[in-house]
């Protein structure tokens, strides 16, 4: 019977090569991010282009949403079944494919969310395939600060579509604009599929042998619902930290814009140090309940910056971004290494379907408390959901598993 190699002899054996695998699994997940996210930026353009109304703009720009949260769990079972190098190579070609469609022609409303839509789709092939090749290359004591890593290609891919699509969009219009996201699904797509190479895995066993589901237990279960709460504190920051600034303290929105881009990269950083600490530490769910604490703390120290000082609120909102974000790349570590080699991918799309439910309900649920000015109300509100994380995180499940 063959040997199931340990995440040593993988580490060894994959040598330098997988950093630049990891380099690839960052550089895919960073152009659909640019996509996904790069919309946004160009809703203005967009109704001019097409004379559209803002419902109408608002709802061609969450169609990528959909799609991705639709897919996310089929695509991780392909990866799972196929490799993913495949999965990455084919999902993200085909949604370079179409925004080079949808960027050369001029489509009807429908039809442009239908092809958004079905681009949004494809490229959620990178979310879990990405993870799951970085899992598979890097051994357990490396797999946190290699996933931090990785987790920076969300805001790497907002901060190239806010540079790149509104000065395209004003120079050349809406479609020339979309050539950007295109072009870099194509030919990073490209790469996947020149460089990158499928980790080692188990022998397919037969039938009757193949690990049963890791869902029969509630460990997994608990993490994605840990994961799901702990999104709302952090999009309580990112979507309403810029409004908030304008309206409350007559910031200007380019000052506005400034501070989130400085807190996006610390948030960055933020992921790549708790990554880190969980590899120090031996584990990923001790961190994340920790995280958790921080989260509840700091959101109530914004609300508290709100009713007093202005520094005090700029402080916590700059500690809130990193905190926020920090137990990311630790919830789909988690979910991977519980899962097994045989379920990660689909465990990984269960995490992001989870996360993205998450980050879709917390701006309209926060707009209504906000209402005009509650700010403070709000984002005590938001305090509730990483409180009720830390008990759900299941810090007994990895001695359990291990």
């Amino acid at each position: 019977m063959a040997q199931v190699e340990t995440g040593e002899q993988v580490r060894q054996k994959g040598g330098s090569r997988r950093w630049l695998i990891l380099a690839l699994g960052l550089a895919a997940q960073t152009a659909s991010c640019s996509f996904l996210y790069g919309l946004p930026f160009l809703v203005p353009a967009m109704r001019e282009a097409d004379h559209l109304t803002l419902a109408q703009a608002g709802t061609v720009v969450a169609a990528p949403s959909i799609g991705l949260l639709l897919t996310l769990i089929a695509w991780g079972a392909a990866a799972d079944r196929y490799g993913e190098r495949l999965i990455m190579a084919l999902g993200l070609g085909v949604s370079g494919l179409l925004l080079v469609y949808a960027a050369l022609w001029h489509h009807p409303v429908g039809l442009l969310f239908g092809v958004f839509l079905v681009a949004g789709a494809c490229t959620a092939s990178v979310n879990a395939a990405s993870g799951r090749v970085v899992m598979g290359w890097f051994a357990k004591s490396e797999r946190g600060v290699a996933m931090g890593i990785r987790q920076t290609a969300q805001p790497l891919g907002v901060g190239v579509a806010a540079l790149g699509l509104p000065p395209l969009a004003a120079q050349w219009g809406f479609q020339a604009a979309m050539l950007l996201p295109a072009v870099l699904a194509v030919g990073v797509a490209l790469l996947v599929a020149l460089f990158v190479v499928d980790p080692p895995r188990p022998p397919r066993a037969a039938k009757r042998e193949r690990p049963p589901s890791p869902y029969r237990k509630p460990w997994l279960w608990r993490v994605h619902g840990a994961s799901a709460l702990l999104v709302v504190p952090q999009f309580a920051v990112s979507a309403f930290a810029p409004v908030y600034l304008v309206s409350q303290h007559q910031w200007t929105a380019a000052q506005a814009g400034v501070f989130v881009a400085v807190a996006q990269v610390l948030g960055a950083l933020g992921r790549l140090a708790s990554g880190y600490w969980s590899d120090r530490v031996g584990s990923r769910l001790r961190p994340m309940r920790q995280l958790a604490v921080a989260s509840v703390v700091v959101m109530l120290l914004v609300a508290v910056g709100d009713a007093t000082w202005l520094w005090l609120v700029l402080a916590a909102l700059v500690l809130a971004a990193v905190i926020t974000v920090a137990d990311n790349g630790l919830g789909f570590t988690a979910s991977a290494e519980l899962a097994g080699v045989a379920w990660s991918g689909r465990a990984m799309g269960t995490q992001n379907t989870a996360q993205n439910i998450a980050a879709s309900a917390t701006p309209p649920l926060l707009g209504l408390v906000i209402g005009d000015s509650r700010y403070a109300l709000a984002y005590c509100v938001a305090a509730i959901f990483p409180l009720l994380a830390i008990g759900l995180v299941p810090v007994r499940a990895e001695s359990a598993e291990g």
